[in-house]
């Protein structure tokens, strides 16, 4: 992922209802949700909706697939993972001691504890 992306991608998650949309589409998973189905459930207008699913879709978060006569959206779940891992590529690269995985370091750092 390149760094207009990732602006472009942070960017359209910064917004509350937004982030709520994107968050609610990930916990569905691949089967998505139609845009009368996210109105229950988040309680928006269906026109503030459109308007927050467009950012989400042109930020390639999120993208849309039609069944007959419904239109269901999903997270684009390759495009979240490159997002993260724009995000991760680098941890710990400049540390100045080992890390793990999660970036996490592999011993732990001795304790400063003063002796009364």
């Amino acid at each position: 992922m390149k760094s207009n992306e990732a602006i472009d991608s942070l960017g359209a998650l910064a917004s509350e209802a937004r982030l709520a949309v994107f968050r609610l589409l990930v916990k569905r998973g691949p089967s998505g949700y139609t845009p009368s189905e996210l109105v229950e459930r988040l309680g928006v207008p269906a026109p503030t909706l459109s308007f927050h699913l467009k950012a989400l879709v042109n930020a390639g978060l999120v993208v849309s697939r039609r069944e007959s006569r419904n239109l269901y959206y999903r997270p684009d779940f390759e495009r979240m993972r490159a997002l993260v891992g724009f995000l991760t590529d680098n941890c710990c690269s400049l540390a100045d001691e080992a890390c793990d995985a999660n970036c996490e370091p592999l011993q732990a750092a001795p304790s400063k504890r003063k002796r009364a």
